[in-house]
């Protein structure tokens, strides 16, 4: 069995790729859940719906976000009544967050809900929330001229509302201590053959799995196991804002900088071509380093890209 631990757009492309060399009976994914908000009464969960999305074939790869052929009646029409749209919801969307509120309401866990929604969708693969609990990721600001220094935001606030463009000098990760790992979380890490952390930002994509007590204890007793794959290359985000928050909460922004983060509890790096020189550098962290491809421009590369991860595991 393989767990992947997996963030928003970089570990739902390797994961399109890691179920074409995996059977995906055989793949639990464990996703971020500290991104969930409610808006318009809704609860809405970007990371999992991310990797549904991707790997049902349904991810709008014009927007990098929501759902293919999508329609946007409902906030046009909320625009025009003057409510609030800074976080857009096209109408297919909407449908998956209107069935997960429904089903939250009536009792059911968020495990469960994923659970159907990913077999609503044609989904063999697990896939878990890192907990049934509510963890809210809190940015701490740096301030701008309109924002005060010490502003705490939500990350969709952050991410979205100010386009993640504010210097961060904190980090929170809001009901972490109070937390439990969702059902089945820690049983797939401790019985995985292989973990894979996929490319997500370490500080607010992998940073709040970490947080749920036990997971990090989890994956430190299978370190030799687990094969992070790095979302720096050449010292920048490929997508998002992983390289600037990395520099403004004390940390380098390269690969040696996620080796760093990284090395307590995962055995194995794998970075880019790109960064080759640097293989040293991570190793001196505590690592095995392996060099690859890593930028996934094709469902091909991701596959190509997979098959490494599995033999570094190896």
């Amino acid at each position: 069995m393989l767990v992947a631990l997996a963030g928003g757009v970089g570990a739902a492309r390797l994961l399109r790729g890691l179920v074409t060399v995996v059977a995906p009976g055989d793949v639990t994914v464990v996703v971020n859940t500290g991104d969930d908000m409610v808006l318009h009464g809704l609860h809405i969960s970007p990371d999992v719906d991310t990797i549904v999305y991707t790997l049902a074939g349904l991810d709008n790869r014009t927007t990098g976000w929501g759902v293919t052929t999508e329609s946007w009646t409902v906030m046009t029409e909320l625009d025009r009544l003057g409510g609030q749209t800074w976080f857009r919801l096209g109408d297919r969307d909407l449908a998956t967050h209107l069935y997960r509120t429904q089903r939250l309401a009536e009792g059911a866990p968020l495990h469960q809900v994923t659970a159907e929604l990913a077999r609503a969708r044609g989904l063999h693969v697990r896939i878990l929330p890192m907990s049934d609990d509510p963890v809210r990721t809190h940015l701490v600001l740096a301030g701008d001229g309109q924002l005060a220094p010490g502003t705490e935001v939500s990350f969709q606030h952050y991410f979205v509302g100010l386009r993640h463009d504010v210097a961060v000098r904190a980090v929170r990760f809001d009901g972490a201590p109070a937390a439990r790992p969702a059902p089945g979380v820690l049983e797939a890490i401790r019985e995985a053959g292989v973990v894979v952390a996929c490319p997500s930002n370490p500080l607010v994509s992998i940073g709040p799995l970490l947080a749920v007590p036990g997971v990090r204890d989890a994956l430190i007793a299978r370190r030799e196991q687990v094969v992070a794959v790095s979302p720096i290359v050449a010292g920048a985000a490929l997508k998002g804002p992983a390289d600037r928050l990395l520099t403004e909460l004390g940390h380098e922004s390269s690969v040696v900088g996620v080796a760093r983060l990284h090395a307590p509890w995962a055995g194995t790096l794998v970075i880019d071509e790109k960064d080759a020189h640097l293989r040293g550098a991570v190793e001196a962290e505590g690592m095995r380093c392996v060099v690859a491809p890593t930028i996934m421009t094709s469902p091909d590369v991701a596959a190509a890209l997979s098959t490494v991860v599995l033999d570094a595991a190896r």
